[in-house]
């Protein structure tokens, strides 16, 4: 359990923040020109996602809307069943909302990709029933890594800062998921006779 340090309180020094900037010699983000256009909603890349999948009878089901460039904007809101401290949000429910925000503007650049560290700031409590608005973008990418951060607010796009987060996304290919996934999952993924849907599910990875 994780609970937010009280408004106006720093927080510590990021460790290893340093792995999360880009570095001079990566190269802006381009948008893939079949991405989805801006103000597009994404809707869920799988429905049993913790995410964003309708499925998930206690998940996040975070709506993610394609932005201008390689920005997303996405929100959530805080449901009884994602407390930590009482009336509270639990913090990694904060972080994975910010996970997958981020693997979210994968979808931007259409490459496969998943989470190799995230660096999450708590600024201030999220209370139970608030809606988190959260904004993102592709800062950087080299080779197979790709740079990103995050903002979440309470309320809204003009409201106080709640959480942080810096990414490292490292682009891989469908096998990362059909190797290490659960059998019974891979085969039913597969499986669909929704072609989309099946292609969907394994594209991102937050």
């Amino acid at each position: 359990m994780s609970n937010a340090p009280s408004p106006g309180t720093p927080p510590g020094p990021p460790a290893g923040a340093g792995y999360l900037t880009p570095p001079a010699y990566a190269k802006p983000p381009v948008r893939h020109p079949d991405a989805p256009a801006p103000g597009e909603l994404l809707g869920a890349h799988y429905e049993h996602c913790f995410g964003c999948g309708e499925a998930q009878s206690h998940g996040l089901r975070l709506r993610a809307r394609a932005g201008e460039g390689v920005r997303i904007t996405a929100e959530f809101t805080v449901q009884p069943a994602h407390q930590g401290a009482p009336g509270l949000a639990h913090g990694g429910v904060l972080a994975t909302a910010l996970d997958e925000t981020l693997g979210s503007l994968n979808w931007l650049l259409r490459v496969i990709a998943v989470t190799g560290r995230l660096q999450t700031d708590f600024v201030r409590p999220v209370p139970v029933g608030t809606l988190l608005y959260l904004e993102a973008e592709t800062t950087g990418v080299h080779g197979r890594k790709i740079y990103c951060t995050a903002t979440g607010r309470l309320g809204g796009p003009e409201g106080p800062v709640a959480v942080r987060a810096d990414a490292l996304f490292i682009e891989v290919k469908v096998d990362h998921f059909t190797d290490h996934g659960r059998p019974e999952e891979i085969r039913a993924a597969m499986a669909d006779p929704d072609q989309i849907k099946r292609v969907r599910a394994f594209e991102v990875n937050p």
